[in-house]
Formats: C-alpha cells, structure tokens, sequence
C-alpha cells in the first residue's frame, strides 16, 4: 500500500506554464497552465498503469479553494470564461465561489464510472474515509470536522453524511459561514474577503438586498446565485444555523465524538 499527496504548482498564481505548453491552449497565459495541470495529472494516471497498480488505486482530485481573483477577472473579460460561474463569489469569499471546487474520484471496482453524488462533503472528510478503508481509528481529538464518505463513493446512501457543513472566508474565525440543506448561513456582512467596492472587482458587486440585517442567509436551491439575502424573512432558519454554529465552535468540532 501507498499513499502520495501530490500538490501542483499549476493552477496557482503566477500563471506560468512551462515552455511546451504556452500557446497550446488559445486561453491565456492562465488557460495554458491549466492546459498543463491536465497533462500533469493524465502522466500520473499513466504512470499508474504502467505500475499495473491502476485498477487497485483510489484516486482523488480537487482543489483547495474558488478561483483567484485576477484569473476570474481576466480569463472572463479576455476569453469569456468565468471559473466561479454560476456561484457568486470567488477565492478568499465566503460565497459560494469560495468553497465550490470539483471533486472527482476514480476507484475502479469501487466508484461507478460516470456517476455524480449530490452529498455535501468537505476536503477534511478525506481524513476519515481514508481512515475507514485503511481500517485506521482516528483519536477523538484527530479530524473533528470530518465525516467518512466511502458509503457515498460506493453509492450504498442517498442521505445526507454530513448534517451540516463549516466554511471560513479570508477574516479567519470572524467570517464563518455553515451550510445545511438549501441554507446557506454567513455570519457576518459582505463577501469575508475580497474588496468589491473598487477597483477590477466592481463589476462583479451585486445590489445589497438587505443592507440592516447583520449577517446573510440564502436559500441555494432557489437561489444559487446568493443575489437575495433572506435574514428577515426567516428569522427561524438563521436562530438554528446560528445556533449550530456557536455550538461547533464552543465543542471545537462538527463530526461526533468517538465513542
């Protein structure tokens, strides 16, 4: 058994791919780092057969955080594509942009090919399903936000694993934000991170739906966008997000304790 963590330097700012892959692309500076993080991860997959380890490897791919600013800006106006569509928001936000990213899994014999889950799941529940399939046990005070996803890998539960999910924009702890079912609760005003009333971000500003509420809460299902904030119209649902939250943060975590 092995395990390699394998952290790119592509897609990350600067945007400079290397001499093979400029040009390849037809996007940019930025598209063709992207072109290279593709050829990156295909060599890693061929390199897997070539052991004849492929169909007895997990592999995971995903990435840290939303799109950075400069690139949604740029990749938007000069190529007509925008990485954090149709999610508001971008790298640093506590909007969706933000925190959406892909997760794609192969596991040949585990994974069903060509399969999507709709299961909110996080990168620290990687901690714990790894855990699960390696038959590891986690101390109680190892991976308090994580949950173990291998029975939605497998596709053996619709429910939801994780009752509730914890995010944080760029203020650090001050800037949290929880999301449970279609409810997205941001406990605090404005984006929690990028400035968006001046400069190459004004563009991407929306109107302040409810300017006195101290804190923002979005139905997704309806409103993926985050356009409308809700607080005043249900009072309800913000009292017992708020109220989930303050408790992850007073227990220190949001995944059960061991027993």
């Amino acid at each position: 058994p092995f395990f390699l963590y394998h952290a790119t330097q592509a897609v990350h700012l600067p945007s400079f791919a290397a001499a093979e892959f400029k040009n390849k692309s037809q996007a940019g500076p930025h598209g063709d780092f992207i072109f290279e993080l593709d050829h990156i991860v295909g060599e890693l997959m061929k390199h897997l057969d070539k052991l004849g380890i492929a169909d007895n490897t997990l592999v995971l791919l995903s990435s840290d955080n939303g799109p950075e600013t400069t690139s949604v800006v740029h990749m938007r106006s000069d190529h007509a594509h925008d990485a954090a569509k149709p999610w508001r928001g971008m790298k640093r936000d506590s909007w969706e942009g933000g925190h959406r990213v892909p997760f794609i899994v192969r596991w040949p014999g585990k994974v069903k090919p060509g399969t999507s889950s709709d299961q909110l799941i996080s990168i620290t529940d990687i901690m714990a399903t790894i855990a699960t399939i390696t038959g590891a046990k986690l101390p109680n005070d190892a991976a308090e936000d994580s949950f173990n996803l291998l029975p939605a890998l497998e596709g053996k539960v619709t429910n939801p694993i994780r009752p509730y999910l914890l995010t944080q924009a760029f203020g650090g702890k001050r800037t949290l934000s929880i999301r449970r079912g279609p409810w997205k609760y941001i406990d605090h005003r404005d984006s929690g991170g990028n400035n968006y009333d001046k400069g190459e971000l004004m563009p991407f500003t929306l109107p302040d739906t409810a300017p006195e509420a101290p804190a923002q809460l979005y139905n997704l299902e309806t409103d993926p966008g985050e356009t409308t904030n809700l607080f005043f119209k249900h009072p309800e649902v913000v009292a017992e997000l708020k109220a989930l939250l303050d408790k992850s943060i007073s227990e220190g975590r949001s995944a059960p304790s061991s027993p």
